[in-house]
């Protein structure tokens, strides 16, 4: 979802108005980025394993989608880090999930 087109503020399906949410998550994942590509890591034998995954989530509603002055992907508490050698979450630390970081300013 772009801010362009959660702008709209409302989508219609089959005739019935639904409100729309602004997700600033797109901007954080991936291997092009300062932080970790996702959220959680999970690798399996299954035959469909997307490995890193985002179920951590960042929703706003459009009218204060332009408040969001900072968005990331925590992999340190400050001192320590989140993450395995590997660059993998480390359960043995924290969660199986990153924390996630972000601030809104009015």
């Amino acid at each position: 979802m772009t801010r362009d087109v959660a702008r709209r503020e409302v989508r219609v399906v089959r005739g019935r108005e639904y409100p729309v949410l602004y997700n600033p998550m797109w901007g954080v994942l991936g291997d092009r980025t300062s932080g970790p590509p996702g959220t959680y890591y999970r690798s399996s034998s299954q035959s469909v394993n997307y490995f890193w995954n985002t179920f951590d989530q960042v929703l706003l509603r459009p009218a204060i989608m332009d408040s969001l002055s900072e968005l990331k992907i925590l992999d340190s508490d400050g001192q320590e880090s989140l993450l395995t050698p590997n660059g993998l979450p480390d359960t043995t630390k924290g969660s199986d999930h990153l924390p996630l970081f972000f601030r809104l300013d009015w």
